[in-house]
This record gives C-alpha cells, sequence and structure tokens, in this order.
C-alpha cells in the first residue's frame, strides 16, 4: 500500500507563481526536431542524462525555465520540450539559485536518469534542494533551510546534495509511490550514487566502499589504487571514477575486472567507458576511451572556447553516463549532440521498485519503476489468468514506469481475480534486452460470475429450513472454505447471485419472495451476507410465473450480467437485459416451449468469447450448451454429455471456484453429496470431484 514520501511533494500552481505558466507552450509542427537544438537568447545550464537532455533556456512561451528534450539513440534530433520548473524570479523574490558562468548565471542541474532534475532555490536568502518530477511538480529535500548548497550527485530515484552553511553531507531517495526510509546525514566526503549503492572514500588511500542504501550495510570495498583519500567520485555502472583534486592523479577502477586504469588528470565527466575533460588551453572537448581496460589515445570530439570559468561542467557542456553521448553550447547559443563512439555495456537495471501483488482498481494504483544503465524502449503488458492481454503501456528512456489503474486499454474494467505481468525493454543504444513478469491479485474491477467475494471466485448460495441464506466461499482451491449467513429468509425465497447493476462493482443479488416480488438487494462485494432488511429495491412483482430465474453472465453483449427466465406454463424463455442503472429493462422472448429441460442453469462464459453460457438438461439425461451469441440470444445446442446427472437434484454454474479462471459446476445428489465439474475453458467439464457431503439440508442451492 502507498504511503508518504519522506521528501514533501508540492504541485505549484500559478497563483504561487505569479510569473507565468509553468506549463511550456509546445510548438505543435512537429514531433522531433534536429539538432542542433538553437536556443532564442541562449543556455543557461545543461545536463544530460537517459536520452534527457537538461538546459536551461527561453522556452517558446516566453520567461526562462527549465528543460528537457529527449534525444534521439543517433544524436540527430530532439524530441518533444517539457519543463521543469520556471527559472526566473517570482513576485515574493524567490529565484533557482544561480551560479558565475560565461553566460552571465547559470542554473547548477543535475539530471536523474528519470526525466528528473535537482537544483536549488532560494528564498530570502535561504536554499531548498529541489528535485522536479514533471512540468508542475516538484519534491522538496526533507531538510531546513541552508545556503551554500550543492547536488553532488543523483541516479535515478537516490541523490546526493550538502551544504556549506551545516557542513553536512544529506542521502537519500525519491520514491514517489512508497514510503522509503534511506536518509543519511554525514560528513561532506567525496560521494557517488548509482541506484541505491552509496561510493564513498574508505580507510586508507585508495579505499573506496559501497554502502547499500536498502539494505543499509556495507556490500564492497575497493583497493582504487589512488595515492591519496579521494577527493572526487563519479560512478557509472562497472566504472569508478576517482581523484585526488583538480589537478591531482585520477584513474578508474572497473570493478568487474578489478583492474585499476590510469587516466588524465583535470575537471572530467565521466560516461560509460570514457570520460571527457574541457582543454582550455586547446579550446576542446577531449574523450578519453578506457572501455577495453587501458585508456586509449586523447581525442578531441568538439571545438569548445576556454570562456572565464575554470570548471565549466554542466555549465557549457555535460555527458550522459547512462550509455550515451554529450552535448555542448557552441558560441551560437545552440546546444550540440556529440556521439562517444564508446560501446556501451550491456542492459542492466541499476534499480527495481515492483508494486506489491495487489490492486484494488477502487482506490489505488499499481505504481511500478525499473532503472535502466541507458536508455530502452520497453512495454508492460497484464493478462488475466485465461492468457488474454486486458491492459498494455510502453514508453523510452532509461527509466520504465509504469502506472496501472486497473482499467483497460479501453477505459473498462476486466475481471478481479489473479494477473500476469510483463516488462520487456531493449536498448535503443547497442544491444541487450531485459524481461521481468510477476502475478498479482486484481479486486475492485468487474466481479466474475457468481462472484459476490469481490475476488472473482465463485461463491455458492445455499438457503436451509431456519431461513438462514447462506453465501459460501472458496480460496480457489475447488472446495467452499468459510460461510456468511443472513437470517429470517421464509420458506420459498429463491436467490439469483447476479451482478453489479448499477456503478460500484459489486455484484447485486436477486431475491424472488414466495408471494413473487423481485428485488435488487445491493451488491455488498463481499463484506457481509444477506438479510431481508438489508438495502434492496423492488423490481416488481408477478415473478412467480416463472419457474426458472437464472444469471448466465453478459447474453447481450454490453459487458452487464443478464437474467433468464422460464414461464412455467410455456416454457417460453426470456431475456431481461441489465439497463446499467439498476433496473431490468422489458422481457425479449428469445425461445419457446422448454419445457423439456428439467433444469436450465445460468453458466457464465464457459468458452472465452466474454459472452455468457446457458447449460440445458433435458429429461432423458443429455447435457447440452447453448452458447450466447452476444445479442440476447443463444446458439444451437451443442450436446457435451450423455445419459448425465440422473442423481442430481440441483446444478448451479457457480463460476470458478479453482482459481484458473474458468467456470465451474456444481451439483448435488440426492445422497446429500456435493461435487464439482472443473471447467475446461472450451465449453467442456473435467470429471466430477466429491468436494462435501451432508447437504441434503439445504432446501434450495442457487
Amino acid at each position: 500500500m502507498s504511503r508518504r514520501v519522506r521528501a514533501r511533494s508540492f504541485l505549484v500552481g500559478l497563483a504561487a507563481l505569479s510569473a507565468g505558466s509553468l506549463t511550456i507552450a509546445v510548438p505543435a509542427a512537429a514531433d522531433t526536431t534536429p539538432t542542433p537544438v538553437q536556443s532564442v537568447d541562449g543556455v543557461w545550464g545543461i545536463d544530460f542524462a537517459g536520452g534527457e537532455l537538461t538546459t536551461v533556456e527561453t522556452a517558446p512561451s516566453g520567461g526562462p525555465f527549465v528543460i528537457n528534450r529527449p534525444i534521439s539513440a543517433d544524436g540527430a534530433s530532439a524530441g518533444e520540450l517539457s519543463g521543469r520548473g520556471y527559472a526566473g524570479t517570482f513576485v515574493g523574490g524567490g529565484h533557482v539559485k544561480r551560479v558565475p558562468c560565461d553566460a552571465g548565471s547559470c542554473v547548477a542541474l543535475r539530471a536523474a536518469g528519470n526525466g528528473g532534475v535537482g537544483y536549488f532555490f532560494v528564498d530570502d536568502g535561504e536554499e531548498y534542494a529541489q528535485i522536479w518530477t514533471g512540468e508542475d511538480g516538484y519534491h522538496a529535500a526533507d531538510e531546513r533551510p541552508m545556503t551554500g548548497g550543492r547536488f553532488v550527485d543523483i541516479t535515478g530515484r537516490y541523490f546526493v546534495y550538502e551544504a556549506a552553511s551545516t557542513g553536512k553531507q544529506y542521502v537519500d531517495a525519491l520514491n514517489r509511490y512508497r514510503y522509503q526510509d534511506v536518509r543519511l546525514t554525514r560528513s561532506v566526503t567525496a560521494a557517488s550514487v548509482w541506484g541505491p549503492r552509496l561510493y564513498t572514500p574508505g580507510s586508507g588511500a585508495g579505499t573506496v566502499t559501497a554502502y547499500d542504501l536498502e539494505q543499509k550495510k556495507t556490500v564492497e570495498t575497493l583497493a582504487t589504487g589512488a595515492p591519496c583519500t579521494v577527493k572526487e567520485l563519479q560512478t557509472v555502472g562497472r566504472w569508478v571514477y576517482w581523484n585526488c583534486g583538480p589537478t591531482g592523479a585520477a584513474g578508474v577502477y572497473d570493478r568487474a575486472a578489478k583492474k585499476k586504469i590510469a587516466v588524465p588528470s583535470g575537471p572530467a565527466l565521466v560516461g560509460d567507458g570514457y570520460l571527457v575533460r574541457h582543454d582550455r588551453t586547446a579550446g576542446k572537448l577531449l574523450l578519453t576511451d578506457f572501455h577495453t581496460g587501458t585508456a586509449a589515445a586523447v581525442r578531441a570530439i568538439a571545438d569548445l572556447p576556454a570562456g572565464n570559468t575554470a570548471d565549466q561542467r554542466r555549465l557549457t557542456w555535460a555527458v550522459d553516463k547512462f550509455g550515451g553521448d554529450i552535448a555542448y553550447v557552441d558560441p551560437d547559443k545552440a546546444t550540440r549532440i556529440v556521439q562517444s563512439g564508446v560501446p556501451s555495456s550491456a542492459l542492466a537495471v541499476i534499480e527495481a521498485d515492483p508494486d506489491d501483488d495487489y490492486l484494488n482498481a477502487k482506490d489505488k494504483y499499481w505504481n511500478s519503476t525499473w532503472q535502466f544503465n541507458k536508455p530502452v524502449s520497453w512495454k508492460f503488458t497484464a493478462k488475466d489468468s485465461g492468457g488474454r492481454a486486458v491492459y498494455t503501456s510502453s514508453g523510452s528512456g532509461a527509466q520504465a514506469e509504469v502506472g496501472w489503474t486497473g482499467k483497460t486499454n479501453a477505459g473498462t474494467y476486466p475481471y478481479n481475480g489473479r494477473y500476469t505481468w510483463t516488462l520487456t525493454a531493449t536498448a535503443t543504444e547497442g544491444t541487450g534486452s531485459y524481461t521481468t513478469s510477476g502475478a498479482l491479485g486484481l479486486a475492485g474491477g468487474r466481479q466474475g460470475h457468481h462472484d459476490q467475494g469481490d475476488y472473482s471466485y465463485g461463491e455458492l448460495v445455499t438457503l436451509n429450513s431456519s431461513g438462514a441464506l447462506t453465501l459460501h466461499y472458496t480460496g480457489g482451491k475447488g472446495t467452499f472454505d468459510w460461510k456468511q449467513s443472513g437470517s429470517g429468509w421464509p420458506a420459498g425465497t429463491v436467490a439469483v447471485p447476479f451482478g453489479d447493476m448499477g456503478s460500484d462493482r459489486c455484484a447485486e443479488m436477486l431475491l424472488r419472495t414466495p408471494g413473487g416480488e423481485l428485488r435488487r438487494y445491493a451488491g455488498k462485494c463481499g463484506s457481509s451476507a444477506y438479510s431481508p432488511s438489508s438495502s434492496h429495491t423492488s423490481l416488481g412483482t408477478g415473478w412467480k410465473a416463472y419457474d426458472v430465474l437464472t444469471a448466465p453472465g453478459d447474453l447481450t453483449g454490453d459487458g452487464r450480467t443478464d437474467l433468464l427466465a422460464r414461464q412455467a406454463s410455456t416454457g417460453d424463455v426470456f431475456v431481461f437485459a441489465n439497463d446499467g442503472a439498476g433496473k431490468l429493462k422489458p422481457r425479449v422472448k428469445i425461445a419457446s416451449a422448454w419445457k423439456g429441460y428439467t433444469k436450465l442453469v445460468g453458466a457464465g462464459d464457459l468458452t472465452g468469447d466474454g459472452i455468457g453460457d446457458v447449460l440445458a438438461h433435458d429429461k432423458y439425461g443429455a447435457l447440452y450448451r447453448l452458447d450466447g451469441a452476444g445479442d440476447g440470444k443463444l446458439k444451437a445446442r451443442v450436446k457435451i454429455a450423455a445419459q448425465w446427472g440422473a442423481s442430481y437434484n440441483a446444478v448451479v454454474g457457480v463460476g470458478d471456484i479453482t482459481g484458473d479462471g474458468k467456470n465451474d459446476l456444481v451439483a448435488r445428489d440426492t445422497a446429500g453429496n456435493l461435487y464439482r465439474n472443473p471447467g475446461n475453458g472450451n465449453g467442456t467439464f473435467g470429471p466430477r470431484v466429491k468436494i462435501a457431503s451432508g447437504w441434503q439440508g439445504y432446501k434450495g442451492l442457487f
């Protein structure tokens, strides 16, 4: 169940800002534009993560904004832009924190690789760490105001920031959907996060340790070979970059090969298997490829003037550490993309946070995320117990984020029950694929046939001589395991476990009184049994004229359970369609003179086509199936058994009681034994299995 995250969440409205809309007006001419990306009047801060380019610039709607743009795998085009906060000064004087840069003043950005962007906000001289998760929403880190704040690192949900005023470093996670307590307050040191692993200097020169924020323990100790206590760390998958200061020694430790790699010193940003430095003397960006385990010869990848700022990382240039490329701002104020030419690592999941195995569509979403080490194209599929896909979603980027409401793609509710889900992802840069799957139980959707318990297992209803109407529940193992009873029902009462007749997705119970009144008892979704005084509405009188009242499921193709009735005097069969507003529509005759059938049983969908079916037992002992046609009528009968059920005095299409998603049959013989015939899902049934005895005392089975 979702709980409040530690970080405070804000949805910022126009009234609070009074400085223009937070939602950027996006040009509708095309979904993508070619790179370089030309700015209106300059770029004041840049970062690149997970294939998403983040800049501070004037938006098409006017005013400075933090802007995200997806970049294609070949770096040739930029997709539709979206905002990550207003970067100007608000009416009250608050503003995004800026630092000196060649463009005047820039915002120090930290892109997370999942579309999130971290930076600091200043109000009344005090600074607050913010991580923007979308166009209109951000999380404010749960720390008192500070000054001299800066983000040290962010990877997906995990982040590190520090403040000069407190002399402390803060580590936390931003989980938008669940409570997660990983927060640390520590002394300021070099630090880097890669998913839930926090890398920091250990004891002794060159030692680096990895602390798992979720397991709350040290899980790795590295001997990097650094001749100092490490001053800066950058972790990218298997690669851990370290240095001994801006002009000191630098190196990369390969965690997979346990190998030390010497690399050039100087301010650098690390990608997957390479690093980039800005040579201000030469006016160039230089790339060092170390993915083979040895640093290759340095090569120039772009011209970038020296400028006035000693360290221009994320001010004029940035590196996508998620298997990506390099972005920089040229003298013409356009942002250019340069491909690294270095093969990325195999696709891997940095961190996964799938939701639990239960979804109630009435009050909860199924929210899950997977953070990858590089951009992917992903697809999520949820299937019912019959293997039919009921919901799919897809996307791209270095994070897959699924938010399932429990509805189908058509906007309707599927049946309650057990579902399986699968997430597949394919790398869009380089190669690699990933598949994971799981199961979840869906409640709060449509109730299955004969389901009064809100989980698509059928319930058997009985009436005894003492006037107790009992719902017999199953745990899906083919037997009835517990029950709830309501007393006070007169002899001769007929129950029809029905479906939802309104919009609350709780199956109703229809009861015919001995006098012939048909009542609709409001569905309880399994919370309790029914008594005569339970909330109900009359559906009219004169229903004693029918010797069969049964719910076959949906006969009319509108997704609602309908009522089938046989007139005792003529044997004519009628359908009363469910109007979805608590009433039954006028009857429609679908068959004449069916007196030859000793039993007519509404069985639900037996064939897997989504339409309800009917079983008919004739006086010669043959059992027939009449499939619903979807237009309120029944198709021609099909014999499924001969000389069947001679000893049965009650047969009920009870729905699924075995948990396989197929509707079953329950019958009682004259000796009081209760049997189950499991549905095969193709309109036939398996051999009977005795599941109880001593049931002869019940006056009615429904």
